[in-house]
């Protein structure tokens, strides 16, 4: 048995299908191209600027950060340059300090060897000179006196005034060929100089070097007296040619010779 529906008696479409319906109507239309003409400008430009709005904030914050980096990255440069810069001077700082001490050494050693220089060109100049045989005395009996005290009778020196005891020193450098008893030169000793003359010293109250000694000038080698054949304390004081008596030579003009003021 079949049920038929009351005429006049719709029942309204439920709201499922008259969504349904729209979604089939807004297919048709699209299919049909009026939704494309119409519709889809408006629908791509929503899709569009919100699509857009995200690009352009992602690419602010990506810039933002990329300046954030450089900026970072400039500090540090300058700062490494800084540091770099300062370790630079300090190194130059060290070095010229340590050269500067280098140079101060060098001149110090330069100074101290030219002292010692001049120093052993003294000790030479002292030893090679020629000295009174005693200090600020002067000639009383010349060369070549007169008088019956002489057996020779005359004088084969000059005498040097002395009190006894006086320091009586070589005149150069030498070595010593005799010191002892001298019969009437009494205590005496005699040099043989560096040129190859011989000096003499008489009368002497104490010898103070022996035979085959080496003798700076000025050197001391014993004390005035008046011992052997002598009227009281002086220096009988000779130069020769040999060691042996009578081979005399004048004895100023020998010093005269060798630079000493009589």
């Amino acid at each position: 048995m079949a049920f038929i529906r009351a005429t006049g008696k719709h029942r309204a479409p439920s709201r499922l299908t008259r969504r349904s319906a729209k979604v089939a109507g807004v297919a048709a239309l699209a299919t049909t191209g009026v939704i494309g003409a119409t519709a889809s400008p408006a629908l791509a430009a929503d899709s569009q600027a919100v699509t857009g709005t995200g690009l352009t904030q992602t690419a602010a914050l990506d810039a933002t950060l990329a300046d954030q980096i450089a900026a970072q990255a400039k500090v540090q440069q300058h700062q490494a340059d800084v540091a770099a810069k300062a370790a630079a001077e300090a190194k130059a700082k060290a070095k010229a300090k340590a050269e500067a001490r280098r140079k101060a050494e060098a001149r110090a050693k330069e100074v101290a060897e030219e002292k010692a220089r001049a120093a052993r060109a003294a000790e030479r100049a002292r030893r090679g000179a020629f000295h009174l045989p005693v200090a600020g005395s002067h000639v009383t009996t010349g060369y070549k006196s007169g008088g019956a005290l002489w057996s020779s009778g005359t004088h084969s020196g000059v005498d040097f005034q002395a009190a006894s005891g006086t320091s009586v020193v070589a005149v150069g450098a030498g070595t010593v060929v005799e010191a002892g008893w001298g019969g009437a030169y009494g205590n005496n000793i005699v040099l043989k100089m560096k040129d190859g003359t011989y000096t003499q010293y008489g009368h002497l109250s104490s010898i103070g070097v022996f035979v085959g000694q080496s003798i700076g000038s000025g050197e001391q080698i014993g004390l005035s007296g008046s011992t052997g054949n002598s009227t009281g304390p002086h220096l009988h004081f000779e130069a020769r040619t040999t060691p042996a008596y009578g081979s005399d030579m004048d004895p100023v003009a020998y010093l005269r010779a060798h630079g000493v003021q009589v």
